[in-house]
Protein backbone atom coordinates (compact mmCIF):
# COMPACT_ATOMS: atom_id res chain seq x y z
CA UNK A 1 0.00 0.00 0.00
CA UNK A 2 1.29 3.41 -0.97
CA UNK A 3 -0.55 5.97 1.12
CA UNK A 4 -1.79 9.13 -0.57
CA UNK A 5 -0.84 11.63 2.12
CA UNK A 6 -3.48 14.14 1.08
CA UNK A 7 -6.21 11.51 1.17
CA UNK A 8 -4.92 10.24 4.50
CA UNK A 9 -5.09 13.77 5.87
CA UNK A 10 -8.74 14.06 4.90
CA UNK A 11 -9.46 10.67 6.50
CA UNK A 12 -7.53 11.60 9.65
CA UNK A 13 -9.44 14.87 10.08
CA UNK A 14 -12.68 12.98 10.66
CA UNK A 15 -11.18 10.05 12.57
CA UNK A 16 -11.64 10.17 16.35
CA UNK A 17 -9.35 7.26 17.18
CA UNK A 18 -5.62 6.75 16.60
CA UNK A 19 -3.83 6.16 13.30
CA UNK A 20 -0.63 4.14 13.70
CA UNK A 21 2.01 3.77 10.97
CA UNK A 22 5.37 2.00 10.61
CA UNK A 23 7.95 3.83 12.68
CA UNK A 24 5.49 4.95 15.32
CA UNK A 25 6.40 3.97 18.87
CA UNK A 26 3.26 1.85 19.27
CA UNK A 27 3.42 0.16 15.86
CA UNK A 28 4.97 -3.17 16.89
CA UNK A 29 2.60 -3.54 19.82
CA UNK A 30 -0.37 -2.65 17.65
CA UNK A 31 0.44 -5.19 14.94
CA UNK A 32 1.07 -8.08 17.32
CA UNK A 33 -1.63 -10.68 17.98
CA UNK A 34 -2.03 -13.66 20.30
CA UNK A 35 -0.26 -16.13 18.00
CA UNK A 36 3.46 -15.35 17.95
CA UNK A 37 3.85 -16.99 14.53
CA UNK A 38 2.03 -14.04 12.94
CA UNK A 39 4.48 -11.32 11.91
CA UNK A 40 2.67 -9.11 9.41
CA UNK A 41 3.40 -5.47 8.69
CA UNK A 42 0.36 -3.37 7.81
CA UNK A 43 0.82 0.02 6.22
CA UNK A 44 -1.75 1.60 8.53
CA UNK A 45 -3.53 0.61 11.73
CA UNK A 46 -6.77 2.49 12.28
CA UNK A 47 -7.52 2.11 15.98
CA UNK A 48 -11.18 3.08 16.04
CA UNK A 49 -13.01 4.97 18.78
CA UNK A 50 -16.57 4.21 17.64
CA UNK A 51 -18.74 2.84 14.84
CA UNK A 52 -18.32 6.02 12.81
CA UNK A 53 -14.56 5.47 12.79
CA UNK A 54 -15.09 1.89 11.64
CA UNK A 55 -17.34 3.02 8.79
CA UNK A 56 -14.85 5.71 7.80
CA UNK A 57 -11.98 3.21 7.75
CA UNK A 58 -13.98 0.85 5.54
CA UNK A 59 -14.77 3.64 3.07
CA UNK A 60 -11.15 4.81 3.04
CA UNK A 61 -9.90 1.31 2.27
CA UNK A 62 -12.57 0.81 -0.42
CA UNK A 63 -11.93 4.17 -2.07
CA UNK A 64 -8.19 3.46 -2.30
CA UNK A 65 -8.42 -0.23 -3.20
CA UNK A 66 -6.53 -1.27 -0.09
CA UNK A 67 -6.69 -4.73 1.47
CA UNK A 68 -8.17 -4.57 4.95
CA UNK A 69 -8.25 -6.84 7.97
CA UNK A 70 -10.36 -6.52 11.12
CA UNK A 71 -9.07 -6.79 14.66
CA UNK A 72 -11.24 -7.38 17.71
CA UNK A 73 -9.45 -9.38 20.40
CA UNK A 74 -6.73 -10.64 18.01
CA UNK A 75 -6.91 -14.08 19.64
CA UNK A 76 -7.46 -16.45 16.70
CA UNK A 77 -4.94 -19.15 15.86
CA UNK A 78 -4.94 -18.15 12.19
CA UNK A 79 -3.96 -14.54 12.96
CA UNK A 80 -6.25 -13.10 10.30
CA UNK A 81 -6.67 -9.88 12.28
CA UNK A 82 -3.50 -8.44 10.75
CA UNK A 83 -2.63 -8.08 7.06
CA UNK A 84 0.55 -7.22 5.20
CA UNK A 85 0.81 -3.84 3.44
CA UNK A 86 -2.84 -2.94 4.04
CA UNK A 87 -5.01 -1.35 6.70
CA UNK A 88 -5.97 -2.98 9.99
CA UNK A 89 -9.37 -1.78 11.18
CA UNK A 90 -8.75 -2.13 14.89
CA UNK A 91 -11.63 -2.20 17.40
CA UNK A 92 -9.48 -3.20 20.38
CA UNK A 93 -10.20 -0.03 22.37
CA UNK A 94 -13.98 -0.30 21.83
CA UNK A 95 -14.61 -2.38 24.96
CA UNK A 96 -17.66 -0.90 26.62
CA UNK A 97 -20.36 -3.18 28.10
CA UNK A 98 -23.81 -2.09 29.29
CA UNK A 99 -26.16 -4.42 31.16
CA UNK A 100 -29.93 -4.12 31.41
CA UNK A 101 -30.89 -6.60 34.14
CA UNK A 102 -34.62 -5.85 33.79
CA UNK A 103 -34.59 -6.71 30.09
CA UNK A 104 -32.12 -9.56 30.72
CA UNK A 105 -29.79 -8.26 28.02
CA UNK A 106 -26.26 -6.92 27.73
CA UNK A 107 -24.76 -4.87 24.93
CA UNK A 108 -21.01 -4.96 24.27
CA UNK A 109 -18.81 -3.13 21.79
CA UNK A 110 -16.99 -5.14 19.14
CA UNK A 111 -13.55 -4.89 20.74
CA UNK A 112 -14.63 -6.15 24.15
CA UNK A 113 -13.07 -9.27 25.61
CA UNK A 114 -14.85 -11.90 27.62
CA UNK A 115 -13.17 -10.65 30.76
CA UNK A 116 -14.77 -7.23 30.19
CA UNK A 117 -18.15 -8.78 29.48
CA UNK A 118 -18.12 -11.20 32.41
CA UNK A 119 -17.05 -8.52 34.88
CA UNK A 120 -19.94 -6.28 33.81
CA UNK A 121 -22.65 -8.94 33.69
CA UNK A 122 -21.58 -10.69 36.89
CA UNK A 123 -22.01 -7.45 38.82
CA UNK A 124 -25.73 -8.19 38.32
CA UNK A 125 -25.40 -11.96 38.85
CA UNK A 126 -25.80 -12.60 35.11
CA UNK A 127 -23.74 -14.23 32.35
CA UNK A 128 -23.84 -15.38 28.75
CA UNK A 129 -21.97 -18.37 27.28
CA UNK A 130 -18.64 -17.44 25.80
CA UNK A 131 -14.98 -18.29 25.93
CA UNK A 132 -12.79 -20.16 28.39
CA UNK A 133 -9.91 -17.65 28.26
CA UNK A 134 -10.80 -14.18 29.50
CA UNK A 135 -8.63 -12.34 26.95
CA UNK A 136 -10.51 -13.80 23.97
CA UNK A 137 -12.44 -11.19 21.99
CA UNK A 138 -16.21 -11.48 22.00
CA UNK A 139 -16.55 -10.61 18.30
CA UNK A 140 -14.59 -13.34 16.56
CA UNK A 141 -15.73 -15.98 19.02
CA UNK A 142 -19.44 -15.08 18.69
CA UNK A 143 -19.45 -14.69 14.92
CA UNK A 144 -17.88 -18.14 14.54
CA UNK A 145 -20.22 -19.79 17.06
CA UNK A 146 -18.65 -19.45 20.49
CA UNK A 147 -18.57 -22.12 23.17
CA UNK A 148 -17.61 -21.95 26.82
CA UNK A 149 -18.33 -23.41 30.23
CA UNK A 150 -22.02 -22.46 30.05
CA UNK A 151 -22.68 -23.75 26.54
CA UNK A 152 -24.26 -27.08 27.49
CA UNK A 153 -26.75 -25.19 29.64
CA UNK A 154 -27.48 -22.07 27.58
CA UNK A 155 -26.15 -22.74 24.07
CA UNK A 156 -23.44 -21.09 22.01
CA UNK A 157 -22.61 -17.40 22.16
CA UNK A 158 -24.26 -16.94 18.75
CA UNK A 159 -27.40 -18.69 20.03
CA UNK A 160 -27.70 -15.98 22.67
CA UNK A 161 -27.45 -13.06 20.26
CA UNK A 162 -30.49 -10.79 20.08
CA UNK A 163 -29.01 -8.35 17.60
CA UNK A 164 -25.74 -7.16 16.13
CA UNK A 165 -24.73 -3.80 14.62
CA UNK A 166 -22.59 -4.17 11.51
CA UNK A 167 -20.64 -1.93 9.17
CA UNK A 168 -21.08 -3.42 5.72
CA UNK A 169 -18.57 -3.43 2.87
CA UNK A 170 -19.95 -0.15 1.50
CA UNK A 171 -19.56 1.58 4.88
CA UNK A 172 -23.27 1.46 5.75
CA UNK A 173 -24.18 0.75 9.38
CA UNK A 174 -27.07 -1.71 9.78
CA UNK A 175 -28.66 -3.79 12.51
CA UNK A 176 -29.32 -7.51 12.07
CA UNK A 177 -31.80 -9.35 14.31
CA UNK A 178 -34.82 -11.63 14.15
CA UNK A 179 -36.78 -8.57 12.96
CA UNK A 180 -34.28 -6.68 10.78
CA UNK A 181 -32.07 -8.01 8.00
CA UNK A 182 -32.98 -11.51 9.04
CA UNK A 183 -30.92 -13.19 6.32
CA UNK A 184 -27.84 -11.35 7.56
CA UNK A 185 -28.66 -12.28 11.15
CA UNK A 186 -28.75 -15.94 10.12
CA UNK A 187 -25.32 -15.61 8.47
CA UNK A 188 -23.45 -13.81 11.25
CA UNK A 189 -24.43 -16.53 13.73
CA UNK A 190 -21.61 -18.86 12.70
CA UNK A 191 -20.48 -17.42 9.36
CA UNK A 192 -17.62 -15.41 10.86
CA UNK A 193 -16.58 -11.93 9.83
CA UNK A 194 -17.49 -12.42 6.18
CA UNK A 195 -20.41 -10.00 5.99
CA UNK A 196 -19.35 -6.93 7.90
CA UNK A 197 -17.61 -5.54 10.97
CA UNK A 198 -19.61 -6.06 14.15
CA UNK A 199 -19.41 -2.87 16.19
CA UNK A 200 -21.76 -4.04 18.95
CA UNK A 201 -23.56 -7.15 20.12
CA UNK A 202 -26.73 -7.51 22.17
CA UNK A 203 -26.89 -10.78 24.12
CA UNK A 204 -29.39 -12.56 26.30
CA UNK A 205 -28.10 -12.97 29.84
CA UNK A 206 -28.92 -15.67 32.38
CA UNK A 207 -28.73 -15.87 36.18
CA UNK A 208 -25.36 -17.44 37.10
CA UNK A 209 -23.62 -17.42 40.45
CA UNK A 210 -22.72 -15.62 42.59
CA UNK A 211 -20.61 -18.77 43.01
CA UNK A 212 -20.05 -21.72 40.69
CA UNK A 213 -18.15 -24.91 41.46
CA UNK A 214 -14.92 -25.09 39.49
CA UNK A 215 -12.66 -28.12 39.30
CA UNK A 216 -9.33 -29.08 37.80
CA UNK A 217 -8.29 -32.70 38.29
CA UNK A 218 -4.99 -34.21 37.11
CA UNK A 219 -3.49 -37.70 36.88
CA UNK A 220 -0.18 -38.99 35.45
CA UNK A 221 -0.52 -39.79 31.76
CA UNK A 222 0.04 -43.51 32.45
CA UNK A 223 -3.50 -43.55 33.82
CA UNK A 224 -4.81 -41.95 30.64
CA UNK A 225 -6.64 -44.99 29.21
CA UNK A 226 -8.40 -45.65 32.52
CA UNK A 227 -9.39 -42.00 33.00
CA UNK A 228 -10.68 -41.57 29.43
CA UNK A 229 -12.81 -44.70 29.67
CA UNK A 230 -14.42 -43.41 32.85
CA UNK A 231 -14.75 -39.96 31.24
CA UNK A 232 -16.51 -41.54 28.25
CA UNK A 233 -19.12 -43.16 30.48
CA UNK A 234 -19.38 -40.20 32.87
CA UNK A 235 -20.26 -37.66 30.16
CA UNK A 236 -22.77 -39.87 28.38
CA UNK A 237 -25.65 -38.62 30.54
CA UNK A 238 -24.75 -35.41 32.33
CA UNK A 239 -26.84 -32.56 33.75
CA UNK A 240 -26.51 -29.58 31.42
CA UNK A 241 -25.27 -27.42 34.30
CA UNK A 242 -21.88 -29.15 33.96
CA UNK A 243 -19.40 -27.94 31.38
CA UNK A 244 -16.50 -30.38 31.06
CA UNK A 245 -13.43 -31.20 29.01
CA UNK A 246 -10.63 -33.76 29.17
CA UNK A 247 -7.16 -32.42 28.43
CA UNK A 248 -3.70 -33.75 27.70
CA UNK A 249 -1.22 -31.33 29.24
CA UNK A 250 2.21 -31.07 30.76
CA UNK A 251 1.50 -30.75 34.48
CA UNK A 252 2.33 -27.22 35.64
CA UNK A 253 3.98 -26.53 39.02
CA UNK A 254 0.78 -25.40 40.70
CA UNK A 255 0.31 -25.81 44.47
CA UNK A 256 -2.36 -28.50 44.11
CA UNK A 257 -0.25 -30.60 41.68
CA UNK A 258 2.18 -33.03 43.44
CA UNK A 259 5.82 -32.16 42.82
CA UNK A 260 6.57 -35.54 41.25
CA UNK A 261 4.06 -34.72 38.48
CA UNK A 262 5.51 -31.29 37.64
CA UNK A 263 6.59 -30.85 34.00
CA UNK A 264 5.50 -34.39 33.09
CA UNK A 265 2.73 -35.43 30.65
CA UNK A 266 -0.62 -35.67 32.39
CA UNK A 267 -4.30 -36.15 31.71
CA UNK A 268 -6.67 -33.67 33.30
CA UNK A 269 -10.30 -32.65 33.41
CA UNK A 270 -11.67 -29.16 33.74
CA UNK A 271 -15.22 -28.73 35.03
CA UNK A 272 -17.59 -25.85 35.71
CA UNK A 273 -20.84 -26.55 37.55
CA UNK A 274 -23.24 -23.59 37.32
CA UNK A 275 -26.04 -25.07 39.44
CA UNK A 276 -26.22 -25.18 43.25
CA UNK A 277 -22.69 -25.75 44.55
CA UNK A 278 -23.51 -28.70 46.81
CA UNK A 279 -25.20 -30.54 43.96
CA UNK A 280 -22.08 -30.11 41.85
CA UNK A 281 -19.91 -32.07 44.23
CA UNK A 282 -22.30 -35.00 43.96
CA UNK A 283 -22.31 -34.83 40.16
CA UNK A 284 -18.50 -34.76 40.00
CA UNK A 285 -18.13 -37.70 42.37
CA UNK A 286 -17.35 -40.41 39.74
CA UNK A 287 -14.24 -38.50 38.68
CA UNK A 288 -13.26 -37.53 42.20
CA UNK A 289 -13.48 -41.22 43.13
CA UNK A 290 -10.57 -41.85 40.74
CA UNK A 291 -8.28 -40.25 43.36
CA UNK A 292 -6.66 -37.57 41.22
CA UNK A 293 -3.27 -36.76 42.78
CA UNK A 294 -3.75 -33.20 41.63
CA UNK A 295 -7.10 -31.70 42.42
CA UNK A 296 -8.67 -28.33 42.95
CA UNK A 297 -12.42 -28.32 43.60
CA UNK A 298 -13.64 -24.99 44.89
CA UNK A 299 -16.65 -22.73 44.98
CA UNK A 300 -15.54 -19.54 43.24
CA UNK A 301 -16.90 -16.51 41.40
CA UNK A 302 -17.71 -17.22 37.77
CA UNK A 303 -15.20 -14.56 36.72
CA UNK A 304 -12.44 -16.54 38.43
CA UNK A 305 -13.46 -19.69 36.58
CA UNK A 306 -13.36 -17.76 33.33
CA UNK A 307 -9.72 -16.82 33.87
CA UNK A 308 -8.37 -20.12 35.25
CA UNK A 309 -6.99 -21.15 31.86
CA UNK A 310 -5.47 -17.78 30.95
CA UNK A 311 -2.04 -18.99 32.04
CA UNK A 312 -2.21 -21.94 29.63
CA UNK A 313 -2.55 -19.63 26.63
CA UNK A 314 -0.63 -16.38 27.13
CA UNK A 315 -0.08 -14.09 24.14
CA UNK A 316 3.15 -14.26 22.17
CA UNK A 317 3.83 -17.98 21.95
CA UNK A 318 3.86 -19.60 18.54
CA UNK A 319 0.80 -21.76 17.97
CA UNK A 320 -0.86 -24.10 15.51
CA UNK A 321 -4.26 -25.80 15.99
CA UNK A 322 -5.82 -28.85 14.38
CA UNK A 323 -9.44 -29.55 15.30
CA UNK A 324 -12.50 -31.61 14.51
CA UNK A 325 -15.57 -33.27 15.98
CA UNK A 326 -15.62 -36.82 17.36
CA UNK A 327 -18.49 -39.27 17.15
CA UNK A 328 -17.13 -41.29 20.07
CA UNK A 329 -14.17 -42.40 22.16
CA UNK A 330 -13.50 -46.01 21.21
CA UNK A 331 -10.88 -48.03 23.08
CA UNK A 332 -8.52 -48.04 20.10
CA UNK A 333 -8.66 -44.25 19.84
CA UNK A 334 -8.08 -43.88 23.57
CA UNK A 335 -4.89 -45.94 23.37
CA UNK A 336 -3.76 -44.02 20.28
CA UNK A 337 -4.22 -40.53 21.71
CA UNK A 338 -2.58 -41.37 25.03
CA UNK A 339 0.46 -42.71 23.18
CA UNK A 340 0.62 -39.62 21.01
CA UNK A 341 0.26 -37.26 23.98
CA UNK A 342 3.36 -38.81 25.54
CA UNK A 343 5.50 -37.55 22.65
CA UNK A 344 4.64 -33.87 22.89
CA UNK A 345 7.66 -31.73 21.84
CA UNK A 346 6.66 -28.65 23.84
CA UNK A 347 5.52 -28.41 27.48
CA UNK A 348 3.11 -25.63 26.51
CA UNK A 349 1.02 -27.74 24.10
CA UNK A 350 -2.26 -29.41 24.95
CA UNK A 351 -5.13 -31.33 23.41
CA UNK A 352 -8.72 -31.15 24.55
CA UNK A 353 -11.81 -33.32 24.18
CA UNK A 354 -14.85 -31.20 25.06
CA UNK A 355 -18.24 -32.70 25.82
CA UNK A 356 -20.59 -31.15 23.26
CA UNK A 357 -24.39 -31.38 23.18
CA UNK A 358 -26.92 -30.07 25.66
CA UNK A 359 -28.50 -26.77 24.63
CA UNK A 360 -26.24 -26.58 21.57
CA UNK A 361 -27.83 -29.66 20.06
CA UNK A 362 -31.38 -28.42 20.70
CA UNK A 363 -31.03 -25.58 18.19
CA UNK A 364 -32.13 -26.68 14.72
CA UNK A 365 -29.23 -27.26 12.38
CA UNK A 366 -30.60 -24.75 9.85
CA UNK A 367 -31.62 -22.05 12.34
CA UNK A 368 -28.15 -20.47 12.23
CA UNK A 369 -25.10 -20.64 9.99
CA UNK A 370 -23.20 -22.58 12.64
CA UNK A 371 -22.57 -26.19 11.63
CA UNK A 372 -21.95 -29.47 13.44
CA UNK A 373 -24.23 -29.28 16.45
CA UNK A 374 -24.89 -33.01 16.64
CA UNK A 375 -21.46 -34.50 17.47
CA UNK A 376 -20.91 -35.63 21.08
CA UNK A 377 -17.34 -34.28 21.32
CA UNK A 378 -15.31 -31.33 20.09
CA UNK A 379 -11.59 -32.06 19.67
CA UNK A 380 -8.67 -29.67 19.37
CA UNK A 381 -4.90 -30.24 19.37
CA UNK A 382 -3.19 -26.98 20.32
CA UNK A 383 0.54 -26.79 19.73
CA UNK A 384 2.24 -23.90 21.53
CA UNK A 385 5.98 -23.35 21.66
CA UNK A 386 8.73 -20.76 21.73
CA UNK A 387 11.22 -20.20 18.92
CA UNK A 388 10.87 -20.61 15.15
CA UNK A 389 13.26 -23.56 15.20
CA UNK A 390 10.44 -25.62 16.73
CA UNK A 391 7.88 -24.88 14.01
CA UNK A 392 8.09 -28.13 12.05
CA UNK A 393 8.01 -30.49 15.02
CA UNK A 394 5.16 -28.72 16.79
CA UNK A 395 2.94 -28.27 13.74
CA UNK A 396 3.50 -31.96 12.97
CA UNK A 397 2.49 -32.94 16.51
CA UNK A 398 -0.90 -31.23 16.20
CA UNK A 399 -1.52 -32.68 12.75
CA UNK A 400 -0.50 -36.16 13.86
CA UNK A 401 -2.80 -35.91 16.89
CA UNK A 402 -5.65 -35.19 14.47
CA UNK A 403 -4.64 -38.27 12.51
CA UNK A 404 -4.60 -40.31 15.73
CA UNK A 405 -8.33 -39.68 16.27
CA UNK A 406 -9.07 -40.15 12.58
CA UNK A 407 -11.50 -43.07 12.75
CA UNK A 408 -13.70 -41.20 15.23
CA UNK A 409 -13.77 -37.89 13.31
CA UNK A 410 -17.06 -36.71 11.87
CA UNK A 411 -17.28 -34.51 8.83
CA UNK A 412 -16.80 -30.88 9.72
CA UNK A 413 -14.66 -28.62 11.86
CA UNK A 414 -15.31 -25.74 14.25
CA UNK A 415 -14.43 -22.65 12.24
CA UNK A 416 -13.03 -20.78 15.27
CA UNK A 417 -10.48 -23.55 15.78
CA UNK A 418 -9.11 -23.42 12.23
CA UNK A 419 -5.54 -22.44 11.65
CA UNK A 420 -4.71 -21.15 8.16
CA UNK A 421 -5.77 -24.38 6.42
CA UNK A 422 -7.28 -23.27 3.12
CA UNK A 423 -10.68 -23.07 1.45
CA UNK A 424 -11.55 -26.76 1.64
CA UNK A 425 -11.40 -26.76 5.43
CA UNK A 426 -13.59 -23.66 5.62
CA UNK A 427 -16.17 -25.49 3.51
CA UNK A 428 -15.95 -28.44 5.90
CA UNK A 429 -17.04 -26.15 8.73
CA UNK A 430 -20.44 -25.71 7.11
CA UNK A 431 -21.08 -28.57 4.70
CA UNK A 432 -22.05 -28.06 1.03
CA UNK A 433 -25.66 -26.89 1.47
CA UNK A 434 -24.97 -24.39 4.22
CA UNK A 435 -21.82 -23.15 2.49
CA UNK A 436 -23.82 -22.50 -0.69
CA UNK A 437 -26.35 -20.46 1.29
CA UNK A 438 -23.54 -18.49 2.93
CA UNK A 439 -21.92 -17.86 -0.46
CA UNK A 440 -25.19 -16.44 -1.78
CA UNK A 441 -25.42 -14.19 1.27
CA UNK A 442 -21.82 -13.11 0.75
CA UNK A 443 -22.58 -12.26 -2.88
CA UNK A 444 -25.47 -10.06 -1.70
CA UNK A 445 -23.65 -8.15 1.03
CA UNK A 446 -19.99 -8.31 -0.05
CA UNK A 447 -19.83 -9.28 -3.75
CA UNK A 448 -16.27 -7.97 -4.15
CA UNK A 449 -15.05 -9.98 -1.13
CA UNK A 450 -13.78 -6.87 0.62
CA UNK A 451 -13.91 -8.80 3.90
CA UNK A 452 -11.51 -11.55 2.92
CA UNK A 453 -8.87 -11.53 5.65
CA UNK A 454 -10.78 -14.19 7.57
CA UNK A 455 -11.86 -17.81 7.24
CA UNK A 456 -13.22 -16.76 3.91
CA UNK A 457 -16.46 -17.63 2.18
CA UNK A 458 -16.16 -17.10 -1.56
CA UNK A 459 -19.05 -14.96 -2.92
CA UNK A 460 -18.81 -17.02 -6.10
CA UNK A 461 -19.58 -20.18 -4.15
Amino acid sequence: MTIDEAALGVFASAFRGQLIRPGDASYDEARSVWNGMIDRRPALIARCADAADVAGAVRFARDHDVVASVRGGGHSAAGKAVCDAGIVIDLSTMRGVQVDPDAETARAEGGARWGDYDQATQSFGLASPGGVVSTTGIAGLTLGGGFGWLTRRFGLACDNLRSVDLVLADGELVTASEDENTDLFWGVRGGGGNFGIATSFEYRVHPVGPLILGALLAWPLERGPEILRVYREFVADLPEELGIEAMFVTAPPLPFIPEDMHFKPAIATGMCWSGPVDDGRKVMAPLLDLDPPGQMVEAMPYTVMQSLQDGLAPPGRRSYWKAGYLKGLGDDIIESVVAHAANVPSPFSLAEIVRWGGATARVGKDETAFGNREAPFLFNAVSMWEGAEGDDANVAWARDFYTAVGSELTEGVYVNFLSDEGDARVREAYGPEKYARLASLKAKYDPDNFFRSNQNIDPGG
